[in-house]
């Protein structure tokens, strides 16, 4: 799958860094591992990061519309 992704994903970072109870970043959803590794990551890994972020963004906006 690699040899196809022809584009690195951009940072996720949006520069609202605050971690929660959980270490994962308020602002981009990444966890504190994800974001100490983002560079060493390739393409492929990024995305999944990113995948994962969203996963977790929605999970939050549901637990506070609850």
């Amino acid at each position: 799958m690699s040899k196809y992704i022809s584009q690195i994903p951009d940072n996720p970072c949006i520069r609202h860094c605050c971690l929660d109870e959980r270490n994962v970043c308020v602002g981009c959803y990444r966890t504190l591992a994800e974001i100490l590794n983002w560079h060493e990551s390739n393409a492929e890994q990024k995305l999944a990061i990113i995948e994962r972020c969203e996963q977790r963004r929605l999970k939050r906006l549901d637990r506070m519309s609850s």
